[in-house]
């Protein structure tokens, strides 16, 4: 909903906070967030990994369990600057429809996505990651449209508790019927349960008992999404000179990662896939700092030569920005097709193409990212094509 204007797009640099423009450090920061994604979605092979390139393992967190978080904190912004730009007599049950059915659609394009290319329905999975972007703007719509920021901190706070009583104290069985409580073990916790029973035979293939991307783990997900909520606030604050919210930004994300690390020891662990309150401040407190370089860098610097020189800089990832739902979908269906597409029997189209880079005397890891590389360049070119044609596709 946010993004930069054309002006924006071929160089200029307007100083942040004009609610008539859009902001060209937040498509930058969409952009590289869809970029990485792309890197590490798209690996030549998935058992040659640098660590920071996957997720973790269970508890703890590497640079690919910032992603999915920085697309909700995104979210989050875009929506709250969104809606300021408007006013206060903007038609708010109109806005609110217009939320509700682009949060339907993603929840739709996700559905679509999951089913692609084999539609088997039996197997199909319901969470997904689009599927929750979906549910949190359909969320996330009322609490920015009639909330302040006092109950907007309020719900944040609510729905963290509510999620760690819910983990620590209530009892549930396990896929083998043992039961447990306060466990956070790969499918013995609530959210695992209440997937199974829910949505049993429809989650992630790998798991089969649990899924990333379940209905309970949106709780704290959407704690996340009003932390967007709140900088886009901030953002959009009159008054305040930019290099002030630069450094809010600042001092929020550092506050942020601090608290993650006491509710880490102390309450439950971060974890991408449960994606617990410690998760949530670890992940918006470094989407803070990251975005809050963006905005200083981009839109906030009081330096005119600098933010030209710096928007030169990060032209790639504003065109990656500007389409970034596109590319999303785009990228999940061409990695199917690479997937299924056989150049003999026992080889993939992928690993056809992946063999020559696999064959010269590199590292596999290294190896499986030039691959990755490889496909980013491709989709940038689509990126750049469509940006160059002024195509932007928008919900």
């Amino acid at each position: 909903m946010s993004g930069a204007s054309l002006s924006a797009q071929h160089g200029a640099t307007p100083r942040a906070g004009a609610l008539d423009g859009r902001l060209l450090s937040l498509d930058a920061f969409r952009g590289f967030t869809i970029a990485a994604m792309l890197l590490v979605n798209n690996p030549g092979d998935w058992s040659a990994l640098f660590a920071p390139l996957a997720h973790a393992a269970w508890h703890g967190w590497t640079f690919t369990d910032w992603i999915f978080p920085f697309f909700v904190f995104i979210s989050g912004i875009s929506m709250s600057f969104s809606l300021a730009r408007r006013g206060e007599r903007a038609d708010r049950p109109a806005l609110l429809r217009h939320l509700w059915r682009r949060g339907l659609l993603i929840i739709g394009i996700g559905l679509l996505l999951n089913l692609f290319p084999l539609f088997q329905f039996d197997a199909w999975r319901l969470p997904g990651v689009l599927q929750r972007l979906g549910l949190l703007t359909v969320l996330a719509a009322p609490l920015a449209l009639w909330c302040g920021w006092r109950a907007q901190v309020v719900w944040a706070v609510a729905l963290m508790t509510a999620y760690t009583m819910l983990q620590t104290l209530v009892p549930v069985p396990d896929a083998s019927g043992v039961w447990h409580r306060g466990s956070v073990a790969p499918g013995e916790d609530v959210g695992a349960w209440l997937d199974r029973w829910l949505m049993g035979g429809h989650l992630w293939s790998h798991s089969k008992t649990w899924d990333p991307e379940g209905l309970l783990g949106t709780m704290p997900a959407l704690a996340g999404q009003i932390a967007g909520l709140l900088a886009g606030r901030w953002l959009a604050l009159r008054g305040r000179d930019p290099s002030e919210k630069a450094m809010g930004f600042m001092l929020a994300g550092l506050g942020a990662l601090w608290m993650a690390q006491i509710l880490d020891a102390w309450s439950l662990p971060i974890n991408k896939s449960l994606w617990t309150p410690a998760f949530v401040f670890m992940s918006t407190g470094w989407g803070s700092l990251v975005f809050g370089v963006f905005y200083w860098l981009l839109d906030a610097s009081p330096l005119p030569r600098l933010r030209a020189a710096m928007a030169r800089r990060a032209q790639p990832l504003v065109v990656f920005g500007m389409n970034a739902l596109f590319l999303f979908v785009l990228s999940g269906v061409l990695a199917r097709v690479l997937g299924l597409v056989r150049v003999a029997p026992d080889l993939t189209l992928k690993a056809w193409l992946h063999a020559p880079i696999a064959a010269w005397p590199l590292d596999p890891r290294l190896a499986s990212l030039l691959f990755a590389i490889g496909f980013v360049g491709v989709m940038y070119l689509i990126a750049w094509l469509m940006f160059r044609r002024g195509w932007f596709v928008k919900l």
